[in-house]
């Protein structure tokens, strides 16, 4: 590993942290910039890269430190119905940097849909986690439709919104020679 990327990826994880700490409570699954920062790391870092700065994330969060949304920190967060979408993260940043990395021509179409689709995999882990979580483990018996209502349709807005701002961060911090070519050198 190069000395930017141990620069670099760690500051991604450090980006992700301060995500988690601008929330609005909105229910049991707060609105948090974290999405928007990993759908970054994946579309500047590159798949390994941006999945590594999230691995990197978790275990500090693991660990004890207080960067999960809420403050929260610890083992115990694993627990959590919200962890699922802790753990998508690596999901996210992975599926952003392979669109990146695809053979798709036009870089703005493919900055767009590495915003969309991984801003949106988010919930491929974090809903059945949290529905698993919630019903087996807290022995709350709630039904699927109730948790698409929490974890899913209030953030619909918030997320296209966060794909709006990614694809605009992304395709001006693409336009800068350095950081266009940084996953390729």
């Amino acid at each position: 590993m190069k000395v930017k990327h141990m620069i670099i990826v760690p500051l991604f994880s450090a980006l992700v942290i301060i995500g988690s700490y601008i929330q609005i409570p909105i229910g049991p699954v707060p609105f948090t910039l974290q999405t928007l920062m990993v759908v970054l790391s994946g579309i500047i870092l590159g798949s390994k890269l941006g999945m590594l700065s999230q691995l990197i994330y978790m275990l500090i969060g693991l660990i004890g430190l207080p960067v999960f949304s809420g403050g929260k920190g610890g083992f115990s967060a694993v627990v959590s119905p919200t962890f699922g979408f802790v753990i998508s993260f690596i999901l996210i940043a992975y599926i952003s940097g392979k669109i990146i990395e695809s053979s798709i021509k036009n870089l703005k179409l493919k900055i767009f849909l590495a915003s969309f689709i991984g801003c949106f995999s988010s919930y491929i882990i974090g809903i059945p986690y949290f529905f698993i979580i919630f019903k087996y483990i807290l022995s709350n018996s709630i039904p699927f439709y109730k948790v698409l209502n929490l974890t899913f349709i209030p953030f619909i807005i918030g997320d296209l919104i966060k794909v709006l701002v990614a694809t605009l961060i992304s395709i001006s911090l693409m336009s800068i020679p350095y950081i266009r070519n940084f996953t390729k050198s």
